[in-house]
C-alpha cells in the first residue's frame, strides 16, 4: 500500500509554527526572570557573617554603621524598634557588640551587654526589627576566699575588677564596725564565701557575699546574708541587724576608692582626736558622706571650721563636718539626707594647716566622742524567722570550720568550689556544684 505523502507547503507551514514556539519559550524565560525578586528573604539566607567589637570612647552606632560599611537604613529601624526598651544612643565605652550579617550585609541581628546581667538583643523577623532584654544566664557556683592584710584591703583582695568589686561589698557590709580607711592593722585576715558567677565555664564576676568574717586587731567579727519577707540584710550570729544608727567613719571606703583610681589607690594617712573630735587627714576632694539619717541644719562658712555641714539627727545628736573644699550638688539647709549619701569634700578652709576632715559629734549641744556612742542597731531578724536563720547560720559556720579557703589574688580561688555535700541544708537560691577535675 502506498502512503499518502503530506504536501510540501503543509509541511513548511508546520515547521513555521515550531519554530515560532522556540523562539517564544526562549524569549519568554528572561522575561519571567526579570520579575522574580533576586534577593531571597534574609530569614532564607543560610550564609552569614559577624562583626564582634567594643565600644570605643566617642563610638556611636552611626560611626560603627559607617565604618563598616553598613545601611543606614537598617539603624534607623533598629532605633526605632529599640526606643522603648534601651536606647541605642545610650552605648558605654568598654561594652561589647556583635553584629550578625548576611552575605548582602543586611542585619540579621544586634547584640549588646547593657550591663553585667543584661544583654539587648535586637533581630530582624519577617523584615521587621524587634528587641528584647535578657538575663544573661549565668551559672552560680558558691566560692570560699581567704586574704591578709598588709597595707589595704584592696591590695589583700587583688587588683581586678571583680576582687575590687568584692573588696567594697566586704567594706559595705562591716562599714558600722570598721573603718576600712583607718582601723586595718598588718595581719588582720578575713575569709568569704560568696557566690562566683559563671558563663560557658568561665568565672564572669562575683555575686552576693553569703558570709563574711574579718579579724581585726583580734576582734572577730561575722556577718551572715539573710533574706526574709522580701527584704535582704546582713545580721550577726545571733540575728542581729548589722545596720546601726551611725557609721564607723564619715569617710566612706567604698567612695575613697571609687574617687581615687586603683593603682593610685590613697588610704586616709592617719586620724588625730582633739578634745571636740577626730581630725581625718585625706586628699583634697576625698568624698565625705552623712554618718546617719538626718536633716541639714547648716551648711556655710563658720569661722576656723571654714566650710562646715551639721546633721541633726534622731535623739538630739548632730555631726559636724569642718573644712570642706565644697559641698556636694544639691546641699543646702533643710535639707534630709540619708545615711552614707555624699555632702561633700575634704578640704582646708578655715583654720586649717593641711587638707583633712574634722569630724565631730554632739548631743544636746555637748561635744561626745563617737566611739563612745552607744549605736542602736536596726532591726533584727524577726521572731517568725529565727529557726530558718540559725540552721543557715549554722550551715556556714561549718563550711568556715571545714571547708578550704583560697587566697583571692590567686586564679584558683576561682577554679574551686564548694562541694553539694557541705552545702546541704542551706535552703537558697544559690545552685552550688562540684569543681570540674
Amino acid at each position: 500500500m502506498n502512503k499518502r505523502k503530506m504536501p510540501k507547503n503543509k509541511k513548511i507551514f508546520l515547521l513555521a509554527i515550531f519554530v515560532v514556539l522556540i523562539a517564544s519559550f526562549s524569549l519568554h524565560q528572561p522575561l519571567i526572570n526579570l520579575f522574580k525578586d533576586k534577593t531571597p528573604p534574609v530569614d532564607q539566607i543560610s550564609s552569614f557573617k559577624s562583626i564582634n567589637s567594643t565600644i570605643e570612647q566617642g563610638d556611636t552606632l552611626f560611626s560603627i554603621f559607617t565604618d563598616n560599611g553598613l545601611r543606614t537604613e537598617d539603624l534607623f529601624a533598629m532605633k526605632s524598634a529599640a526606643a522603648s526598651i534601651h536606647p541605642l544612643k545610650a552605648l558605654r565605652p568598654g561594652k561589647s557588640y556583635s553584629i550578625v550579617l548576611n552575605e548582602q550585609n543586611f542585619i540579621n541581628s544586634f547584640t549588646y551587654g547593657i550591663d553585667d546581667d543584661t544583654i539587648l538583643k535586637i533581630e530582624r523577623v519577617e523584615n521587621e526589627f524587634q528587641a528584647h532584654k535578657y538575663d544573661i544566664p549565668y551559672e552560680t557556683r558558691i566560692l570560699t576566699v581567704s586574704g591578709t592584710i598588709e597595707g589595704n584591703l584592696i591590695s589583700a583582695m587583688g587588683t581586678e575588677r571583680e576582687n575590687y568589686l568584692l573588696a567594697l561589698q566586704v567594706a559595705d557590709i562591716l562599714a558600722w564596725d570598721i573603718d576600712f580607711n583607718t582601723d586595718l592593722r598588718a595581719g588582720d585576715t578575713f575569709r568569704i564565701i560568696t557566690e562566683g558567677l559563671y558563663l560557658n565555664g568561665d568565672f564572669k564576676k562575683y555575686g552576693k557575699i553569703l558570709a563574711v568574717e574579718f579579724i581585726n586587731n583580734n576582734q572577730a567579727y561575722r556577718a551572715f546574708l539573710f533574706e526574709h519577707s522580701d527584704k535582704t540584710d546582713y545580721y550577726d550570729s545571733q540575728g542581729n541587724s548589722l545596720r546601726k544608727a551611725f557609721l564607723k567613719a564619715p569617710l566612706s571606703f567604698r567612695r575613697i576608692s571609687s574617687h581615687f583610681s586603683k593603682r593610685r589607690f590613697h588610704p586616709v594617712l592617719k586620724i588625730y582626736r582633739p578634745h571636740h573630735g577626730i581630725d581625718y587627714t585625706a586628699p583634697t576632694g576625698t568624698p565625705v558622706s552623712a554618718v546617719g539619717d538626718g536633716k541639714i541644719t547648716f551648711a556655710g562658712n563658720k569661722g576656723a571650721y571654714g566650710k562646715l555641714i551639721i546633721l541633726s539627727h534622731r535623739n538630739g545628736y548632730q555631726t559636724y563636718y569642718g573644712h570642706l573644699s565644697r559641698f556636694a550638688k544639691g546641699i543646702h539647709m533643710g535639707k534630709r539626707v540619708k545615711q552614707g549619701d555624699l555632702i561633700g569634700y575634704v578640704g582646708a578652709t578655715g583654720l586649717a594647716t593641711g587638707p583633712h576632715l574634722h569630724y565631730e559629734m554632739r548631743q544636746g549641744n555637748t561635744p561626745i566622742n563617737p566611739f563612745r556612742v552607744k549605736n542602736v542597731a536596726g532591726e533584727p531578724v524577726p521572731k517568725t524567722q529565727r529557726a530558718e536563720f540559725k540552721k543557715r547560720s549554722l550551715t556556714l559556720d561549718k563550711i568556715f570550720a571545714a571547708a578550704i579557703f583560697y587566697d583571692a589574688r590567686q586564679e584558683e580561688s576561682k577554679k574551686y568550689c564548694l562541694s553539694p555535700e557541705l552545702f546541704a541544708g542551706y535552703n537558697s537560691k544559690s545552685k552550688s556544684i562540684t569543681p570540674e577535675s
